[in-house]
């Protein structure tokens, strides 16, 4: 059986932004308000935060559902583990996730800076220094034949689509302009030559752009 490589969920802004400028520790998306990106996500019945009854079905809350099945590895950029920069300056800070990681599997962190692995509940982050068809080799063993999620930021989403490695994509666009910041196209039609494309509006307002190989 085939193992996929899919992105899943990642929103961006109407203008084609993922974060915003100015990203920082307490500021993990810069400028762009996450509450704003993510309302769709969050009024979903399954978002895994949600500390109240209640939320959302339909179309949101099946892709929120969606978000686990069948994955085996994550593939992740330096940016979407921390806000820092160049060597690492404190091992002791284990980034943005807690001591419960919400990925519940082997992550690989791209980076130019490696560390050794840690692990926190049941996720093994590793840090790697390759290219990403190596990092993929990597994930998918790590997986045991399940597909490989690339989480983000845009900039690790594009290196993998540049080197024309991505199967499937959901991008979840949101209704707020952003103007600057990390980008991930500048038109959904830019990846037309390569996959397949149905959009699909949603009630909350978002849409959801669904990409699979030609």
């Amino acid at each position: 059986m085939t193992q996929l490589l899919r992105v899943q969920n990642f929103t961006v802004s109407s203008d084609g932004f993922g974060a915003g400028e100015h990203q920082s520790l307490e500021r993990p998306f810069g400028d762009a308000d996450p509450g704003e990106l993510f309302t769709w996500a969050g009024a979903t019945a399954s978002w895994p935060m949600r500390t109240d009854p209640g939320g959302s079905r339909g179309l949101d809350d099946y892709f929120t559902r969606d978000f686990t099945r069948n994955i085996g590895a994550e593939i992740m950029g330096r940016n979407k583990f921390g806000p820092q920069r160049g060597p690492w300056q404190d091992y002791e800070w284990r980034g943005w996730w807690g001591d419960e990681p919400p990925f519940h599997t082997p992550v690989f962190v791209m980076t130019h800076h490696p560390r050794p692995s840690f692990t926190l509940s049941d996720t093994t982050f590793h840090f790697v220094d390759d290219a990403p068809a190596t990092v993929l080799e990597r994930a998918r063993e790590a997986a045991r034949g399940k597909d490989v999620r690339l989480g983000g930021g845009a900039t690790t989403i594009r290196e993998f689509l540049d080197a024309d490695l991505v199967d499937t994509l959901h991008v979840v666009v949101s209704p707020v302009e952003l103007g600057a910041g990390s980008r991930l196209w500048e038109s959904p039609d830019e990846l037309r030559d390569r996959f397949h494309l149905d959009v699909v509006p949603s009630p909350s307002g978002v849409t959801h752009h669904l990409f699979w190989r030609n």
